[in-house]
């Protein structure tokens, strides 16, 4: 008969405990976009940039997806957060510059390929200080509302437009080239600048019952039109985009001059009561020259 060990069946020496699914679920879409990304960088490789730039437009739909949906399934976790991260690094750092060093910028050899590592490093940093910001607890409410910098996904989709007006026709030359790379340099510097730019995390989360029906309809119409007609659409939206970030700087000025009138009119509401304790304790000292009889000349 064989002899079992004593810990067998022991729930106090188990190692393991269960995953709720609740959690794993949205990680499981971040690995998907991790594959979109690889899967861009290796259509990169093979020349077959229809697909990279899908890949990465696949990749940012996805990194859209799996906050919401960790918030909508109470299953953020520290892990979440972390894989997230690494995983827009690769997305939207890595690819979309290798993708435009082997598109074009390798033609400008060592000076494309130090732009496609400044975009890489700056989507690095941007990352890193969307981490540090997102803890500080000193952040008033509503700068929620608002990225600091272009996001890492949004800089993707932007710095890839050069291909997409090649896609629609414009022709590929040396002045071209150049223009890339100072316009690639442009975005990085936009990802890792101190620019307000419009979050969109509180837009979405309730919708009025007379405007589902509205909103489905939008959603699938826009999906229907991108894969219509990718290049016309990702021209419009990347124009659109950096066309509205100067709407983001001027209502994030907005917020804060209402926030420092708040402040000021919550500092004034607390000053009269010392005000007043002055005010009464010089009316004493007067007082008493009322109470004494005047002087007649």
């Amino acid at each position: 008969m064989a002899i079992l060990p004593k810990s067998f069946g022991d729930p106090r020496r188990r190692r393991f405990r269960r995953i709720p699914v609740r959690t794993l679920a949205p990680n499981v879409v971040t690995l998907l976009a991790l594959c979109a990304g690889l899967t861009a960088i290796r259509m990169a490789f093979e020349n077959r940039y229809v697909l990279a730039v899908a890949a990465i437009v696949f990749a940012a739909i996805l990194d859209g997806l799996d906050g919401r949906l960790a918030r909508f399934l109470k299953g953020t976790s520290r892990f979440g957060a972390e894989l997230d991260s690494l995983s827009d690094f690769v997305n939207f750092g890595v690819a979309p510059a290798l993708i435009l060093y082997f598109w074009d910028l390798h033609d400008l050899k060592s000076a494309g390929w130090i732009a496609a590592m400044v975009f890489a490093i700056c989507g690095s940093l941007r990352l890193a200080r969307f981490n540090v910001m997102s803890e500080d607890p000193d952040r008033p409410v509503w700068a929620a509302n608002f990225f600091v910098g272009i996001p890492a996904p949004a800089g993707a989709i932007t710095v890839l437009l050069p291909i997409y007006l090649v896609f629609l026709g414009v022709p590929r030359s040396g002045f071209l080239t150049w223009l890339t790379l100072l316009y690639t340099l442009a975005i990085a510097l936009l990802m890792v600048s101190r620019l307000p730019v419009f979050s969109g995390k509180r837009v979405g989360t309730r919708v009025p019952p007379e405007m589902v029906g509205p909103l489905i309809l939008l959603v699938v119409l826009s999906f229907a039109l991108l894969i219509a007609y990718p290049w016309i659409m990702l021209t419009a939206g990347t124009l659109a985009y950096l066309g509205c970030l100067p709407l983001g700087y001027l209502s994030y000025r907005n917020y804060e001059r209402r926030s420092a009138e708040a402040h000021a009119e919550a500092t004034a509401a607390q000053t009269p009561g010392v005000v007043v304790n002055m005010v009464r304790t010089g009316n004493n000292d007067h007082r008493d020259d009322h109470d004494r009889p005047s002087r007649r000349n």
